[in-house]
């Protein structure tokens, strides 16, 4: 998508931070571009593609990612996420909602980096047990928070969704039968790979599950990730049943 008019997407050419953001402003139908920059190899790992512009851009707070929409200069992911979803009516409409929000946002945030300290820890193998042990007792409070509801805030879509929906996908990869034991998280994240711009997106040239991680990472640091191919003239597997056969298949 790109036009005059679009707004800039500026982050690495991973998944990341970015991640939600993408499938937002696909929900959302905004007219948006990228600017990804690129990490070099190993051992140097190059952030030059980044480092040159980085004060050039008249970011307050310069980082990545960034959002370039006219005269608003953006950065922090989640002041990127809340900024869409204001103009989309989607940071909870009642007290409750917007309260359950509020938490959704940094509960997600805080189980993020528990991952991502591991993933780029030179220990990783060594921590990956620990992680592993105290997963179930991270989904199971997400599991208690949806409850019954359809979304994390109640019955209507917000923008914790996305956040939601791309912490428990990553660790769906790096652990595939995770879920297994929290139907309504399973069940969420059916619900909403279902929607129709998601599922479009996700069908898309635009969509990458891959890299997570930028490529001084120990876990999801490649590009590459094959999945089975459907036999002709069969029903395709929905993408919230292919992520674990999806990773099983990734070389990294």
């Amino acid at each position: 998508m790109s036009s005059k008019s679009a707004v800039v997407l500026g982050y690495w050419d991973i998944r990341g931070l970015a991640h939600a953001i993408r499938m937002l402003l696909e929900f959302t139908g905004t007219n948006y571009e990228e600017k990804r920059y690129s990490c070099g190899g190993a051992p140097d790992y190059d952030k030059s593609q980044w480092l040159d512009v980085k004060f050039k851009l008249d970011l307050d707070f310069p980082n990545l990612p960034y959002l370039l929409d006219g005269k608003n200069k953006i950065t922090q992911s989640n002041a990127i996420l809340r900024n869409i979803a204001r103009k989309h009516n989607m940071c909870g409409e009642t007290e409750e909602e917007r309260i359950r929000v509020d938490i959704m946002e940094n509960q997600v945030m805080d189980f993020r980096l528990q991952l991502v300290r591991i993933c780029y820890n030179s220990d990783h193998e060594k921590l990956k047990p620990q992680y592993l042990d105290q997963l179930p007792g991270h989904l199971k409070q997400f599991s208690l928070f949806l409850g019954k509801f359809s979304w994390f805030a109640g019955e209507k879509l917000t923008f914790v969704d996305f956040l939601a929906y791309d912490v428990l996908d990553q660790n769906r990869m790096f652990e595939p039968r995770c879920l297994d034991e929290f139907p309504n998280l399973k069940a969420f994240m059916c619900r909403f790979e279902a929607l129709e711009k998601i599922a479009a997106y996700m069908q898309s040239d635009r969509f990458f599950k891959m890299p997570i991680n930028n490529k001084m990472a120990l876990w999801g640091n490649k590009r590459a990730c094959v999945t089975e191919r459907q036999p002709t003239g069969t029903v395709p597997v929905p993408p919230c049943l292919q992520g674990a056969a999806c990773f099983l298949l990734c070389s990294f």
